[in-house]
């Protein structure tokens, strides 16, 4: 597998006071370097609704790549989603980078009143979501008949970019990184949220090992395009200051791990800059990781290891 250099991205996941802050905030992150900015898809949670936020976004920087972590399949059918993307790759000169998942939160389910079906039906759903996306991206036309959708001569409109959308699909379970290794740009290595739930249960998630797991069965996925993948790893927590690793050794016991096994767990980056750098040098030799994500409140403070490391 070739060495990636590394880029960075921040996802926005909080309402800020107002456009101007959310422009401010898009700048900002373009000004510091980081690679593109995302917005959660979520229906219980405070945040700015996705496609709207992200128009103000585009409308306020040059260079930064924007998107949903993640659209959630199940709230627009796929025909619905391209429209908006392809408009907002066209206004963006080109700077559309999304994630498409199956849907995972018990709580935006419970709060829409739509069914939450298996998780085995959403991510049949989104396979074909996937495909009708390809091919209308790559056709800018699509007749699908299947399970779940059926489109008769679809047509994308806008359509002058030159290149689609990058696609990004993550997972913790076998199903998804199976489909994200055979369909994506970008595969997403995460825990496994089949619970619905952020809790402690995630703990035998979130060790090394299991992240060996993972990215063994993106490579017997992929096959011969696992050279074409780019891997990404969406941190839970990316803490860069002095005190950083007391922070996490006095937060582990909480989450039944030592200081040790806390520093070891790959979406948790903490430590003074030159021990993150450190980290995620070694995380791209073992996992191949080369594209962060780190959340919005710590957009200042990672600032410095994305100086330092994008594009190494």
């Amino acid at each position: 597998m070739p060495v990636r250099q590394f880029r960075f991205a921040v996802q926005v996941s909080t309402l800020t006071q107002s456009p101007r802050q959310l422009a401010d905030l898009a700048r900002r992150a373009e000004d510091l370097g980081y690679s593109a900015v995302f917005v959660p898809d979520h229906l219980s949670a405070d945040q700015w609704s996705p496609i709207t936020a992200l128009a103000v976004m585009a409308a306020a920087t040059e260079r930064i790549s924007l998107g949903g972590l993640v659209f959630c399949n199940d709230y627009r059918h796929p025909l619905l989603l391209a429209q908006e993307l392809a408009t907002l790759h066209e206004l963006s000169d080109g700077r559309v980078e999304f994630g498409l998942g199956a849907g995972w939160m018990t709580s935006d389910y419970q709060a829409s009143g739509m069914a939450m079906d298996s998780a085995g039906v959403r991510i049949d759903r989104l396979e074909e979501a996937l495909k009708m996306l390809g091919a209308l991206f790559a056709e800018r036309s699509c007749s699908f008949d299947g399970r779940h959708y059926r489109v008769a001569d679809a047509r994308l409109q806008p359509t002058s970019q030159a290149h689609p959308p990058r696609l990004i699909v993550g997972g913790g379970g076998r199903k998804m990184l199976n489909l994200a290794a055979r369909l994506a740009d970008v595969v997403g290595v995460n825990v496994n949220l089949a619970s619905g739930a952020v809790g402690p249960e995630l703990v035998a998630e979130v060790g090394p090992d299991a992240f060996d797991r993972r990215i063994a069965w993106v490579k017997e996925a992929a096959g011969e395009r696992f050279g074409d993948i780019e891997l990404q790893c969406l941190t839970f927590v990316a803490r860069v200051s002095s005190d950083a690793r007391d922070w996490v050794a006095s937060m582990a016991p909480a989450f039944g791990l030592t200081a040790d096994e806390a520093l070891e767990v790959p979406i948790v980056l903490a430590g003074n800059v030159q021990q993150v750098a450190e980290t995620i040098e070694a995380r791209r030799e073992r996992f191949g990781f080369s594209y962060w994500v780190v959340h919005q409140a710590e957009l200042e403070d990672f600032a410095p290891v994305v100086s330092r490391m994008a594009g190494r």
